[in-house]
């Protein structure tokens, strides 16, 4: 593998095409797509300023690395991207990507960020400003995890988070197969029209949560009081281990809870309209 250290780089494509290349302390400056076409890199303790430094990437290694606000869409369109220990302030990061871990990366400006990409792996990442993160991704399997951003995750399919603090208005829209363990979800409308919804050891808080869901389920969660008017037209398996608010209008199933303050079935009820709302603990 050849070996460039302690070198700088700016301009257009000043390493196009390279394969089989370290990079040791280097900074790429202003400029585009520094190593675009490019196959088996490793980046160690450089810096990137100049925009879309990596397109078109199969097989790299990103490690003790800054992404500066000027290296925008810094990686897209490309495979098999392991990156840790690093610090993205670039905006618009992870398009159209196949294949990739992030552990212990930090995103402050996160927003539209990874977008169509599939088989993810993050560990103790965090991310900010984070609207829209996620969109239309697959495969992906997140722990140890801070998110503040809204309207994430939405059309993900086949998702499994441990261990998270997401605080995002309108998560999980119109999800496919996604599982959440042991975290904490803030915001409201959370989960609306998703399918195979499942939650496990959460608390929940915002208004109108897991409204027009298919196949809900929640094994031991705890909804907060401003988690209010859950469950409008939604088939639902729920066991909650504090008081609800709110139920109105839940489409099929059954929801345990220790009470309820306030029951709504009106005729905006749909069919099969039969919901079993268990309350446990008798007033």
């Amino acid at each position: 593998m050849e070996v460039i250290e302690n070198k700088e780089f700016g301009g257009e494509r000043p390493l196009f095409a390279s394969h089989d290349l370290l990079l040791r302390g280097v900074t790429v400056h202003a400029g585009e797509s520094a190593l675009k076409c490019c196959r088996n890199i490793e980046a160690v303790d450089c810096r990137f300023e100049g925009k879309y430094p990596f397109w078109h990437v199969d097989g790299f290694k990103i490690s003790k690395c800054l992404f500066t606000e000027g290296a925008r869409a810094a990686i897209w369109y490309s495979d098999n991207l392991v990156m840790c220990d690093t610090l993205v302030e670039a905006p618009k990061m992870f398009r159209e990507m196949h294949g990739l871990k992030l552990t212990n990366v930090k995103i402050p400006d996160a927003a539209e960020t990874l977008w169509h990409c599939s088989d993810i792996v993050l560990r103790d990442v965090e991310v900010a400003n984070a609207d829209y993160l996620l969109m239309h991704s697959s495969d992906i399997d997140i722990d140890r995890y801070r998110q503040q951003g809204n309207y994430s995750f939405q059309y993900c399919k086949n998702v499994v988070i441990r261990n998270a603090v997401i605080d995002s208005k309108d998560a999980f829209w119109n999800t496919d197969n996604v599982s959440v363990y042991d975290s904490e979800i803030t915001g409201e409308y959370l989960g609306w029209h998703s399918r195979n919804l499942r939650l496990v050891r959460c608390r929940i808080s915002g208004t109108q949560p897991l409204c027009y869901a298919d196949n809900l389920v929640l094994e031991d969660c705890v909804f907060d009081s401003d988690a209010d008017l859950a469950f409008e037209d939604s088939s639902v398996d729920a066991r909650i281990l504090s008081p609800v608010t709110s139920i109105k209008n839940p489409r099929s199933g059954k929801i345990i809870a220790p009470s309820v303050g306030e029951i709504i079935l009106d005729e905006h009820c749909l069919a099969p309209a039969d919901c079993q709302i268990i309350a446990t603990q008798m007033s």
